[in-house]
């Protein structure tokens, strides 16, 4: 299988330096003690602009992007996987939850649920201004996915 994909490997790590460099410019931006009992801002922005981000990436890949195959099999691979899976980030969002939790038990349970909430309307919101700017430009969106 990786024989087949070898040529998306520098696509990918590409996209994904500059996601997480982009990622670590919000936190600089946004510092926080893991000790605070407020808020992590910067990763809840972070996922939350990059479920929005991903939401309006598929519309264009499922709308006007899905007949071109150059947008298909390197852009795609490098924007959603490289460049928002390396902004985004679980891993800081599940420790700054568990950090939470040691002395903010209810902050930390409202950030945890925040963040799923928040993060499934983004993708929804992202989905539907992605349809809405596809149908707006005269573009063809799939059937089945409108």
């Amino acid at each position: 299988m990786l024989r087949e994909h070898r040529d998306l490997l520098a696509p990918i790590a590409a996209g994904g330096a500059l996601g997480s460099l982009a990622r670590w410019g919000i936190a600089e931006a946004l510092p926080q003690s893991p000790q605070e009992s407020t808020l992590p801002w910067a990763t809840l922005l972070t996922n939350v602009s990059g479920c929005l981000l991903l939401g309006l990436l598929m519309a264009f890949i499922l709308g006007p992007w899905s007949t071109v195959p150059f947008w298909g099999r390197y852009l795609r691979p490098f924007l959603g996987v490289g460049v928002l899976g390396g902004y985004t980030t679980f891993s800081t969002y599940a420790l700054e939850t568990y950090a939470l939790s040691g002395h903010a038990t209810a902050l930390a349970m409202f950030y945890l649920l925040l963040s799923v909430v928040a993060g499934v309307a983004a993708v929804w919101l992202g989905l539907i201004l992605g349809r809405v700017v596809v149908r707006d430009s005269g573009r063809p969106v799939e059937r089945g996915h409108r």
